[in-house]
């Protein structure tokens, strides 16, 4: 099966608005910005107000998922890390945008757990915090614990180094983060990729995502690798 579409905007041509959408990447390493421009062109398009995202950060202002904000396309929100995001701060305070906040480990929990199949589960991340109200807790071995529940998607965007045509992907480094447990999580994965190979090129050895998981593959157009926060040692 030739999964390989020629374009990031043919590949995301039924995403609709109202849909649940989950974002690869850590800062701005491993993030599918290809398929997220191929998104805010649609969406600037169809007037798209109403998607519902999760991703560990929310890009920075004119990059990455940061374009989705100045478009106005998200209404709600779950991640982890907003600090580089002025505009995403201005945007919750104003009451346009609905943000949840989640531990990062439970976050990465929490999807990975939706990928296996697992509705919900205990952890003690948060426990005595504004993160504990409204949820059950219980006690193990003496200790106080939260239960948390799966995070699932109608479609998982993500960014792998190199991939082939039946969908096996291979990340690098820090762009492993997240990727591979959204990949499991979704109705339907799109995977945008650097290099696309043969079947075969990739040793089975070394295949991250599995094939079988991913519906969609785009080689993207560009890829500026940005870096989030330059710090330099002062002279």
């Amino acid at each position: 099966m030739n999964k390989v579409f020629s374009t990031a905007d043919d590949a995301i041509r039924d995403i609709e608005d109202g849909a649940m959408l989950m974002f690869g990447g850590f800062g701005l390493c491993g993030i599918p910005e290809n398929l997220i421009d191929a998104l805010v062109r649609k969406g600037l398009r169809e007037q798209m107000k109403d998607l519902h995202t999760i991703s560990n950060n929310m890009g920075v202002d004119g990059f990455g998922m940061g374009r989705m904000l100045e478009a106005e396309m998200i209404s709600s929100h779950i991640g982890s890390y907003v600090g580089e995001n002025k505009l995403l701060e201005e945007s919750v305070l104003a009451g346009k945008l609905d943000l949840t906040l989640v531990p990062q480990g439970t976050l990465a929990e929490r999807i990975r757990a939706g990928g296996a199949g697992i509705p919900a589960f205990y952890t003690p991340a948060g426990v005595g915090t504004l993160v504990a109200e409204g949820k059950e807790s219980r006690e193990f071995d003496g200790k106080m614990y939260l239960l948390e529940r799966w995070l699932r998607a109608d479609f998982a965007l993500i960014k792998a180094w190199k991939g082939d045509r039946m969908g096996n992907l291979l990340y690098r480094k820090t762009a492993r983060n997240f990727n591979p447990m959204m990949a499991t999580a979704a109705r339907i994965t799109i995977a945008e990729v650097e290099q696309l190979v043969e079947p075969g090129e990739i040793d089975p050895d070394h295949v991250m995502t599995p094939g079988i998981y991913v519906q969609r593959i785009v080689v993207g157009e560009k890829h500026e690798k940005r870096i989030e926060r330059r710090t330099v040692r002062k002279g």
